[in-house]
């Protein structure tokens, strides 16, 4: 599986797992009703999730995330 392929693959993944679990916490803490629930959770997922990148360098294709709650980009190995 190549680096942009296994990006994705994460990306989705934490996406998935993060909009599940805030969608849960949205429909049984707060009062939204209807499509606001799923709003709601997609922006907080959108805010929360980490973003994964494959990035082309001179040793080659590298993989790399960056999320709010760590300082900089970090290379996955």
């Amino acid at each position: 599986m190549n680096k942009k392929t296994k990006a994705l693959l994460l990306n989705l993944l934490c996406f998935a797992v993060l909009f599940i679990g805030a969608r849960y916490l949205v429909s049984k803490y707060f009062w939204y009703q209807g499509i606001w629930i799923s709003l709601a959770a997609f922006v907080i997922t959108l805010l929360l999730s980490p973003k994964f990148q494959a990035v082309k360098t001179a040793q080659g294709e590298k993989l790399f995330m960056s999320w709010l709650f760590l300082k900089g980009v970090k290379e996955i190995k």
